[in-house]
């Protein structure tokens, strides 16, 4: 059902169905597949241990995509490539010369200079006028250099091309099919956490348009078309979060979740199928995707995530006992047949997410 919805999302967005997906978290489940086949999407990306502990082993590694089965692909995230530019310890991120991401003028500055600026008048935020770089590891921060930073992202770039090279030319000659590296990343990574990281990716994809003769860009669409027969093999169960698997998002801070997620779930279907025949725009019509919006929100993953890191655990409590009461305020409503326009009102514009939601996907 979700990922029917994010199916819808993205056509509305732009105009046309996905042809891949990237799973939440990198999460993946044998059977996965069958869900992403019914909504058409034809390939999607898992961890590396995902594909390189798949049976049977694949052949290439994480080099090729894998045939998960009904005609879905699975490609592996390349490892090397993934560290140097996620890693702010290993990677470019963590560089001397780039913008410090946590030292704030709103923090750095006499308080009678920021007060005015600060909407109750008495805490402290983040403005966004970050005036170090990262310098090292210090408190005593040097004066931001925006050109400097700039080298640097050009520089990174250059090293980012190079070791994509090096791992093609390495590859090559021992495969019947041109490899391909894998490099997927989240967009809050680009000018949030890394703020000259769409620089640097500007310069990346310059340089591989110029000079294409080992390595060219291309989608995972674009390798299926020319290589449309992968090999035939069953992915492990596997995430992208810590140790790899699924203890991040299930373990004993938040396991309490999980039983009244599914059981919202089964109450959405049972909403859905009981009244199949509620008219778009109506109040029933608006309740019931309403209450889709609100399990949605709760399923996120990022409350179990921060249940699990401890930092904002009440944050995260919050969040997923205010979106499972709202949903099932809607449904006791709905099941009632008592609909009070103006509380739902109020919630459409509280949680607007997903604002042409079709609740009908969870029938």
């Amino acid at each position: 059902m979700v990922v029917g919805v994010a199916a819808d999302a993205y056509e509305r967005a732009f105009g046309r169905r996905p042809a891949g997906l990237w799973l939440p978290e990198c999460g993946y489940f044998p059977g996965i597949e069958e869900v992403l086949a019914e909504e058409g999407i034809r390939y999607f990306f898992v961890e590396a241990h995902g594909l390189l502990n798949a049976t049977p082993a694949p052949k290439y590694a994480v080099l090729a995509p894998l045939s998960a089965g009904k005609d879905v692909a699975a490609f592996g995230r390349d490892p090397s490539t993934s560290r140097i530019v996620w890693s702010a310890d290993e990677g470019y991120p963590g560089d001397p010369w780039y913008r410090d991401f946590y030292r704030d003028i709103g923090f750095d500055l006499d308080f009678d200079i920021i007060k005015p600026f600060i909407l109750d008048g008495e805490t402290r935020v983040a403005t966004g006028f970050k005036y170090h770089r990262i310098t090292g590891a210090t408190d005593d921060k040097l004066v931001y250099e925006p050109e400097r930073a700039r080298e640097r992202a050009a520089e990174h770039a250059g090293d980012f091309v190079s070791r994509v090279r090096r791992i093609v030319e390495s590859a090559a000659p021992r495969m019947d099919r041109p490899p391909i590296v894998v490099a997927p990343y989240d967009a809050e990574l680009f000018g949030h956490w890394w703020f000259e990281g769409p620089q640097w990716l500007d310069y990346v994809i310059r340089k591989l348009a110029f000079d294409q003769d080992v390595v060219a860009l291309a989608s995972a669409g674009d390798d299926l078309d020319r290589h449309p027969d992968p090999q035939p093999a069953q992915p492990a169960p596997s995430s992208w979060g810590d140790q790899g698997y699924n203890d991040f998002w299930l373990n004993p801070g938040n396991d309490w979740i999980y039983p009244h997620l599914h059981d919202a779930a089964a109450r959405m279907q049972n909403l859905a199928r009981t009244h199949t025949g509620a008219e778009t725009g109506t109040l029933l019509a608006r309740a019931l995707a309403q209450a889709a919006r609100s399990l949605l929100l709760a399923q996120a993953s990022d409350w179990a995530f921060i249940m699990k890191t401890g930092t904002n655990v009440e944050y995260a409590y919050g969040r997923t006992r205010d979106h499972l009461g709202r949903f099932h305020f809607l449904a006791d409503a709905i099941d009632a047949g008592d609909i009070d326009e103006r509380k739902l009102a109020a919630l459409e514009l509280m949680d607007d997410i997903f604002p042409d939601v079709d609740w009908s996907v969870y029938a």
